[in-house]
């Protein structure tokens, strides 16, 4: 098997192990028509030659792009006569645990939720091959923007349950300060912006970002060049702001590899609903991005699809790829959701069944002799202790203290918020029986 990628040269394939793209070429600015041309050379379209039969493109009449896959869903490698996949026994353990521990901590959480113990979250039930086979393919330096189901991408890359407890709880250990909702998760170092509401906001703020690493890293030749991962559903593919990224980042060339987890569903409307083209990865081809289209039950397709992105971002001095990972999101969109509303019970029970990313990969390990029914049911009953205890550390820690709400606003605490915490500290002890400040760190005297 290999490595289909659509380049702006058109279909290319290659092995995964040798895969290389030819460059696209260059076009000066200036562009003339030769005369007796047979080929469109003006400034907007070149290399496209002249016809005289009318004939329009339908979507309909082109075949769709393939799916990139390495092994099925019993396991088995798809293409025996190609390489084993490259990872070591250890490495693939560890995609498997990360992977199984987020969905044990999905499925507690949401329980936490729906007992009101916690406001808000959202699980990544069905995308947990997507995030940490994408992740596994990155480097510490590389900054990632993630959107909100990509639990597994800070898994792979180093967050704790402890990390993940604090920030849900917003607690005085979490590293947001406690200022975002549950599940907007951020890392300082291996850097992962914090996550935000608003949808499809992170896309173009990960095609500047990739512009300004390229700057930095040509300014410095001697540090390892770095590039940005941007995750997102195809419901944020129908944002402006998508367009817009994908836009700049081709003409600025910016080292930034788009993840697109197409899921069959954003929020309550399918993708049928969403779109007539063919999913998100023909936008890339439209774009004049690399595109590949990978199964995203298949944590091995998506970590080496991921490699090759990430090479490919790095080459000509910066590109941008666009990976549309196929997946079905088997969970609600969140605890405020109720997916059975517009979608048969029968059809997500179906997926549960028949093809996951966590199953797939068990069925793998299994056939490798690396995993048992007495190590799953091991792992699983470890895991789930470890999410309750620090469930509960967690729940028990105090809020951050009020002196937090004003920090980091500016470099230093401004004159006018000193102000402010005065005057907040005197209404609290005004009227005390109207705030109660037992769950906050250092009480009314964190405002000292």
């Amino acid at each position: 098997m290999s490595l289909k990628l659509l380049t702006r040269g058109g279909l290319r394939s290659q092995p995964i192990t040798t895969a290389r793209i030819v460059p696209a070429r260059r076009w000066s600015s200036s562009i003339s028509q030769p005369p007796g041309s047979d080929s469109v050379r003006f400034p907007g379209a070149v290399n496209s030659k002249f016809t005289s039969e009318m004939a329009f493109l339908k979507a309909s009449d082109l075949p769709a792009i393939p799916t990139y896959r390495v092994m099925d869903s019993d396991g088995r490698q798809v293409d025996k006569k190609r390489p084993a996949p490259d990872v070591t026994n250890e490495e693939v353990l560890t995609w498997y645990k990360n992977m199984l521990s987020v969905s044990i901590m999905d499925v507690v959480m949401f329980e936490a939720q729906r007992q009101g113990r916690l406001s808000f979250y959202m699980v990544s039930a069905g995308e947990e091959g997507i995030t940490v086979g994408s992740a596994a393919a990155l480097t510490p330096d590389d900054v990632v923007f993630a959107q909100y189901r990509e639990a597994g991408v800070f898994q792979q890359r180093g967050f704790t349950l402890k990390n993940f407890m604090s920030q849900l709880f917003a607690n005085s250990n979490d590293t947001g300060r406690g200022r975002n909702m549950p599940v907007h998760y951020g890392q300082n170092y291996p850097r992962i912006h914090t996550i935000s509401s608003p949808l499809a906001t992170q896309i173009p703020q990960a095609a500047g970002a990739a512009y300004a690493l390229k700057l930095q890293d040509l300014q410095n030749p001697n540090r390892d060049p770095r590039i940005v991962a941007c995750y997102f559903g195809e419901g944020a593919a129908s944002e402006g702001d998508f367009h817009a990224a994908l836009n700049i980042a081709a003409t600025r060339s910016c080292p930034v590899v788009f993840i697109c987890r197409n899921n069959g569903y954003a929020i309550s409307t399918p993708t049928l609903e969403q779109y007539r083209g063919d999913g998100i990865a023909s936008r890339g081809v439209g774009y004049g991005i690399d595109t590949i289209r990978v199964d995203g039950n298949d944590v091995f397709a998506v970590n080496e699809a991921m490699k090759e992105a990430r090479r490919l971002a790095l080459s000509e001095g910066g590109r941008p790829v666009l990976i549309e990972a196929m997946s079905y999101r088997v969970s609600h969109h969140s605890t405020s959701d109720d997916s059975f509303a517009y979608r048969a019970r029968v059809e997500v029970e179906d997926w549960k069944r028949r093809d996951n990313p966590i199953i797939r990969l068990r069925k793998w390990l299994e056939n490798q002799g690396l995993w048992s029914e007495e190590q799953e049911k091991e792992a699983r009953d470890q895991m789930r202790k470890a999410v309750l205890r620090e469930f509960g550390a967690a729940e028990q820690e105090k809020k951050p203290s009020l002196r937090e709400a004003f920090a980091d606003v500016y470099e230093e605490i401004t004159e006018e918020q000193r102000e402010q915490m005065t005057e907040l500290k005197r209404i609290l002890e005004t009227y005390p029986d109207e705030y109660d400040l037992r769950p906050y760190k250092d009480g009314i005297n964190g405002l000292d």
